[in-house]
């Protein structure tokens, strides 16, 4: 998660990935321009919570100081539900809003000490099938009698690896995960887990996401190492929590980032007034 300091959080958006190629010509040929109308369309859309794209594409045609606000001045220059579908996965793949974010934290927030930091995890439901987990395999009685000392676990591992390493070890696959809420009754559900990191005043500073079935302890040492570099209810709850329609651990970090992309923008907010 790397980005560029700029002065406006969305002014230099990366450029999108190879695999979004609109049709030349038309409305949403890939100008910078339209890249960043697209963006500032998805932080809209994490802005008023708009549950499904084709909501925010309404708001766009019904409400004329919106969509000249993310830069398109009339109804036929707004893209179609398809181009929005590809520029996302394109946002996704080039990881855009986590670094809008980390720009933006670098920007407004520059080098201000945090004198708190509260790091929790938070469930994130998917709407796509949970993957098949490998079968463990069955220990053997140990025959010989110096016994093969264990592998190290992913905890003592993280602790003598760098940032990059520990992240990219932890699963991110959709699956299964369960835990007893505040009441002490079993939750389950399917998808994943987001793990995040608030400075003074609910400012995201930086998250994970992981599959649901792991433990917050694993992502405890790589949140550490990221927050050293660089609002749960409210993230469930509003800005895109609640619904995220995308499939891929991919493009659904990129669907909760336009959110934290947000509340961030939020709280600095509040900081300044």
């Amino acid at each position: 998660m790397t980005g560029t300091a700029s002065s406006s959080p969305c002014a230099r958006p990366a450029p999108p990935s190879s695999t979004w190629r609109p049709t030349a010509g038309s409305a949403t040929a890939g100008s910078p321009k339209d890249r960043l109308s697209l963006c500032k369309a998805y932080i809209a859309k994490a802005v008023w919570d708009f549950p499904t794209t084709r909501d925010l594409i309404d708001a766009l045609r019904h409400r004329p100081t919106l969509r000249r606000l993310c830069g398109w001045e009339t109804l036929g220059e707004v893209p179609s539900e398809a181009t929005f579908s590809r520029a996302f996965a394109a946002f996704a793949q080039d990881a855009l809003p986590q670094s809008i974010h980390q720009a933006m934290l670098k920007t407004r927030y520059g080098d201000k000490i945090a004198g708190h930091l509260s790091r929790d995890a938070t469930v994130i439901h998917a709407r796509e099938k949970a993957a098949k987990k490998e079968p463990k395999p069955v220990a053997q009685p140990a025959e010989a009698q110096d016994p093969v000392p264990p592998e190290p676990t992913r905890l003592q591992r993280q602790v003598e690896r760098p940032r990059d390493e520990n992240i990219a070890d932890l699963p991110r696959a959709c699956d299964w995960g369960t835990k007893k809420d505040s009441k002490g009754k079993k939750l389950t559900w399917r998808g994943y887990k987001l793990h995040l990191d608030t400075a003074d005043g609910d400012l995201p500073v930086c998250w994970l996401l992981t599959s649901a079935s792991r433990h917050d302890s694993q992502a405890a040492i790589p949140l550490a190492q990221m927050s050293a570099e660089r609002v749960h209810s409210h993230r469930h709850d509003n800005h895109g929590g609640r619904h995220v329609r995308v499939r891929g651990a991919v493009k659904v970090a990129a669907h909760l980032s336009f959110g934290l992309l947000v509340i961030a923008a939020e709280q600095l907010l509040r900081m300044l007034c």
